[in-house]
């Protein structure tokens, strides 16, 4: 059972690189107004200059140094489409797995939460984590180097999302309000159960919140077992869906097993969505997915075989001791988040990544959470992509979440 849900996992990750080279085979044209900005997006111009700017939108490119030497791009929208100046706190908006900043501005301005908190008065930043298309940098290493890709979700929470709270503490001189998607609730919910970050924080939206993954109701779960370790072995450190020779070998062969179909890949990966404008979601998969660290990955499976939150596992008590300095992995207990954190945590009841049984475990580790505190929203005809991209998501999700920061 155990070895099928890291399966599942791998599965899921190998089947999404297929419908992004299948989308990049198609031509789309974006010059109407009801389409979204991202397949104009140049990589030497930003995201600013390519996405923000053409919705009319004022945008601020920044750049982050973490301790350990990654460089990571981050904007901000400082004022509204009137071109009033925020009013109202910073909020910090951090993607998910193998994506970017740009997924909170795929949908019209009306329906991307970055555009809807900014014409809403908020200091809008958006990140980019390590080894995403606008985060590339190192001050000694370069992404060909294997030292590069050394990292796992340990890091960005360590490092990452340190860097991005600090750097929208230092440039607003006000605590923030976070909002996180899949593994960037699972990042942020590890550092408030170490109470980090929470000397600048006001209040946290977790959206699809990514915990525990003892069951992923995918039924890709037929996949090559442990394929990321099988990739680390081989020298592929880069998780490089966009390209990577060896990735793409394993893809043919993994699409090609009987039952396995990779060209309609959005419903099996993430849950039949509701809600999606289906030149968005072509959009989506054209653009993404970004790179990620192979060990990464392999951390994810981890997690999945043991049914905990924990560090990462360096498969033998001699290097754990060596990194933790105990022979077991150092475990985020959930239970240890202070009570007093205000947290907002929205759900689907559709989400094959965020299943409600496991996002009910998370839930009993909260039990003890202060009333006032926690707000839980349940959506019964959600995925996992509504969240981010559901047309409607700014009246079911978006509405409630500011009515909960203006009380933050």
């Amino acid at each position: 059972m155990a070895e099928a849900l890291a399966t599942q996992i791998l599965a899921i990750l190998f089947c999404l690189s297929a419908a992004a080279a299948a989308a990049r085979t198609k031509s789309y044209s974006f010059n109407s107004q009801d389409s979204t900005a991202v397949s104009f997006l140049n990589a030497n111009d930003g995201i600013c200059k390519s996405v923000v700017e053409p919705k009319g939108y004022a945008c601020q490119e920044h750049t982050v140094t973490t301790k350990d030497g990654y460089i990571l791009s981050i904007q901000r929208v400082p004022s509204g489409l009137s071109g009033q100046a925020a009013d109202k706190p910073p909020v910090l908006l951090q993607h998910g797995l193998l994506l970017d900043g740009v997924t909170w501005l795929m949908n019209l301005p009306e329906q991307s939460l970055a555009f809807i908190l900014a014409d809403n008065g908020y200091d809008v930043w958006i990140a980019n984590s390590r080894g995403t298309r606008f985060s590339r940098g190192h001050t000694s290493l370069k992404p060909i180097e294997p030292d590069y890709w050394d990292w796992t979700w340990d890091e960005l929470l360590a490092y990452d999302l340190s860097a991005t709270f600090q750097l929208v503490h230092d440039q607003t001189g006000q605590n923030l309000h976070y909002v996180g998607h899949s593994l960037g609730t699972l990042i942020a919910l590890a550092a408030f159960s170490q109470e980090k970050l929470l000397n600048m924080l006001r209040s946290a939206a977790l959206l699809s919140p990514i915990a525990y993954l003892n069951h992923l109701p995918s039924p890709l779960a037929r996949g090559p077992l442990f394929i990321a370790q099988d990739l680390y072995w081989l020298g592929v450190y880069e998780f490089a869906p966009r390209g990577g020779q060896a990735v793409n070998k394993l893809l043919e062969d993994f699409c090609s097993t009987p039952g396995i179909n990779c060209s309609d890949i959005v419903t099996p990966i993430t849950g039949p969505n509701c809600c999606l404008n289906s030149s968005v979601t072509n959009e989506f998969l054209e653009y993404e997915p970004q790179s990620t660290a192979t060990k990464n990955l392999i951390h994810l499976a981890q997690m999945a075989r043991t049914g905990t939150i924990a560090m990462y596992d360096y498969g033998n008590e001699n290097d754990n001791m060596d990194h933790y300095g105990q022979p077991t992995p150092p475990v985020y207990n959930m239970a240890s988040i202070p009570n007093d954190v205000p947290l907002f945590l929205s759900y689907g009841g559709k989400d094959y990544l965020s299943d409600v049984e496991d996002v009910q475990v998370l839930l009993e580790n909260l039990k003890d959470h202060d009333g006032d505190k926690l707000v839980v929203q349940y959506i019964d005809e959600y995925a996992h992509a509504d969240f981010i991209l559901g047309v409607n998501a700014n009246r079911i999700v978006y509405d409630p979440l500011m009515a909960f920061f203006k009380i933050n």
